[in-house]
């Protein structure tokens, strides 16, 4: 992409040594030029007759507009006036302008009047750039003029973008077929928009000073595109460095956090009722088989352990120091533990930057950089790591050992978490408390689990991401091994509020988040409990081979519902072929439908049910069956799950996987059923139809992402 960086580069620093802001539209076209973005021809006129010279040199007709830096809303100010074709109308023109401004705001600074050649009406679109505090510099793309601010049809990557990114931008608002060509209308010229996103993204990266850009209206038609108007913001203001240790520092680290040989526990009690005395608990209640080593002044043994008066004066290598005292001691407290070599800091208390103490949150930070010590928190309730039986934790043990990874910021979702395991039974390898994220955060535990065996999803409640950028530079590389589920919490206004609050957080625009987690391969929770059913259910489900889903269900009714969940969920009903649906016919009664869904009735015997599972399980055009039971004398709920297990333990002997979810509406019994039918490889729920078909989705989102479709 030929680039004039050094002419650019020029025009910043006179911006820069004026102390402005922003850059005038002759700076912002001359930016534009730079980096080979189409902009009519244009100049500022300082009286009426030179915006009349300008007007004939470049050829009518020609649009006039206010140049002020004080005005950026140019047409709520009467400070656009188009399609003039003489010197009269621009000389009238001019005037009317500048007594428009004027009257809109008496104080404006005003510059002089623009005038650019009248590009032909087209379809207008918005391409733009900001600084985000989280992932920073973004690319933006959508519908242009007024609609931008109306319908909000806008979308969003990480700069700088690549030529198929910029293709999936066009593709990524809802307006997309507009863009196409509806109606008989011509479709635009994709090329030309592509590449003015790409050059927008190159600049934005090249130029770090942009923090805000727009290109609102771009005019593209069937052949080209132009950048209409252009306003660029700038802030000279030196940024501080992100910390960010490597990949090889951050899992060296990890391993020795959550896999410890030694964990000291600072305020341990022998008290009932401190927090110090349950971390003990849980650990050796846990079945933790590494040193426990408590460390408490005014104690010469607690439970049992030897007691020491300071972490230095334990020998040997400590590899983790849970904190279970008061924040103000903590300071001192942690240069000991740097001096001892600890790798990670478990900050359980609370008292820093949630309450405001933002200064000696960072205080603590500087004190473990000096020292190489990891914290994770402050503020949490800790963490579990289950293969090593390590509850470093004031919460209860939790000995459910399976392979979804948890974490939450927040200690009442924390709960939620274990709770909802609990009594799931479904197994984790860890759940983790992230809290203020001092430090430790996201990407750090995803570069733990993504080199995990014992991990197979990994799922997070997150309220905010301190470094977006490199979180979603690790979860586009892990997504394709382990699938990342993410619930962000804070989309709408009064939920960011609360987790400003409540972690010293600010959450993000909600659709920049939606947009770059996308973007990242991530599978975006809508609620707690579909993060907590996707971390249960995407290990239990096969990978699957193709798009092609197929529905069997005992009632009509639900196969409708079903089939409105499959669209909901971006899944494909498979068109069913002639010889498949004869097929089909063998086995249902003549009041049944075939198709898709295969609708059974509710009258058919268990064979019924056996034979239609049994031959969309062996027919290699399905890819994922959907299963809607219905409630019959004639078949119970436990008859029905355990033909159904049968019939799919006979596939599997023959090298048969095929994801397969369950709804079972009826009475009470359906519990059961549904319950035997997840033990068994079944995604299964009683009384939900939304809820099977939303994991089967997740499944879905994933392996697309990580390539996964033959």
């Amino acid at each position: 992409m030929a680039t004039d960086q050094m002419s650019a580069r020029k025009i910043m620093d006179t911006v820069h040594s004026e102390g402005r802001t922003a850059l005038t539209p002759s700076e912002c076209q001359a930016i534009c030029t730079c980096y080979g973005i189409p902009v009519p021809k244009e100049g500022v006129a300082h009286s009426a007759n030179e915006a009349v010279r300008l007007a004939e040199t470049m050829g009518y007709p020609v649009i006039l507009k206010i140049v002020s830096p004080d005005i950026l809303h140019k047409t709520d100010a009467g400070g656009v006036i188009a399609d003039l074709s003489e010197a009269a109308q621009v000389e009238e023109s001019y005037d009317t302008i500048i007594d428009n401004a004027r009257n809109y705001r008496a104080d404006a600074q005003i510059v002089g009047v623009q005038v650019q050649q009248m590009v032909p009406a087209a379809q207008e679109v918005i391409i733009g750039g900001l600084t985000d505090p989280s992932f920073g510099k973004l690319v933006a793309f959508g519908l242009g003029g007024i609609l931008v601010e109306v319908l909000k049809d806008i979308t969003f990557r990480l700069a700088p973008v690549n030529r198929d990114e910029a293709y999936s931008m066009l593709d990524g608002i809802k307006a997309a077929e507009l863009l196409r060509g509806v109606r008989g209308g011509d479709p635009v010229d994709r090329d030309a928009l592509a590449d003015i996103i790409q050059k927008v993204s190159q600049l934005l990266t090249d130029i770090p000073e942009i923090m805000e850009m727009d290109l609102n209206p771009v005019f593209v038609g069937t052949e080209g595109a132009t950048a209409v108007d252009c306003r660029i913001l700038v802030d000279f203001t030196e940024k501080a460095p992100v910390f960010r240790p490597s990949q090889d520092e951050i899992l060296t680290a990890m391993n020795r956090i959550m896999k410890p040989d030694a964990v000291a526990v600072i305020g341990a009690s022998a008290e009932e009722g401190k927090i110090g005395n349950s971390v003990m608990k849980n650990l050796i209640n846990g079945g933790y088989e590494g040193e426990i080593l408590p460390v408490n002044p005014k104690a010469d043994e607690i439970l049992g352990r030897k007691c020491y008066r300071s972490v230095l004066d334990i020998p040997g290598k400590v590899d983790i120091a849970v904190f279970a005292i008061p924040a103000k001691f903590v300071l001192q407290t942690l240069e000991d533990v740097g001096k001892k070599g600890v790798a990670g800091a478990i900050m359980i208390p609370s008292g820093f930057a949630e309450i405001g103490e933002t200064a000696l949150q960072q205080d603590m930070v500087e004190i473990a950089r000096k020292h190489n010590i990891r914290i994770m928190g402050p503020n949490i309730y800790g963490f579990y790591y289950t293969p090593h039986n390590l509850c470093a934790t004031f919460c209860t043990p939790y000995d459910y050992k399976g392979g979804a990874a948890l974490s939450s910021q927040s200690g009442g979702v924390g709960m939620a978490i274990i709770g909802f395991s609990r009594t799931a039974k479904m197994g984790v390898s860890a759940i983790v408390g992230l809290g203020n994220k001092s430090d430790l955060d996201e990407d750090d535990l995803l570069t733990f689990f993504e080199q995990d065996d014992n991990t197979q999803v990994i799922a997070m409640h997150v309220e905010d991401l301190k470094d977006g950028r490199t979180f979603a530079e690790v979860a586009s590389r892990v997504s394709k091994k382990k699938p990342v589920v993410v619930l962000k919490a804070g989309r709408t206004q009064a939920g960011a509020r609360a987790a400003a609050s409540h972690t010293g957080a600010l959450a993000g625009n909600t659709k920049v988040y939606e947009d770059i987690l996308q973007q990242s391969g991530v599978i975006q929770a809508r609620n707690l409990n579909d993060m907590l059913q996707f971390a249960r259910g995407l290990p239990v489900l096969p990978t699957p081979k193709g798009e092609n889903i197929l529905i069997i269900t005992g009632a009509g009714g639900s196969g409708v519902l079903l089939s409105d969940a499959c669209v909901e969920h971006g899944l494909k009903l498979m068109h069913m072929p002639q010889d498949l649906d004869a097929a089909f016919r063998e086995f249902i009664p003549p009041f049944g439908a075939a198709g898709n869904p295969v609708d059974i009735t509710g009258g058919e015997p268990p064979s019924t049910y056996q034979n239609t599972i049994k031959l969309g399980l062996e027919d290699d055009r399905i890819h994922a069956l959907i299963l809607g039971y219905w409630h019959t004398i004639i078949t119970p709920p436990m008859v029905f799950a355990r033909l159904a297990v049968e019939t799919i333990a006979r596939a599997k002997e023959k090298g048969i996987h095929k994801p397969i979810v369950a709804s079972l509406v009826g009475d009470v019994e359906v519990e059961e059923a549904a319950e035997y039918l997840y033990d068994h490889g079944i995604v299964a729920y009683p009384y939900r139809m939304e809820l099977p078909v939303a994991v089967l989705g997740a499944k879905y989102t994933w392996a697309r992402g990580a390539g996964a479709l033959s």
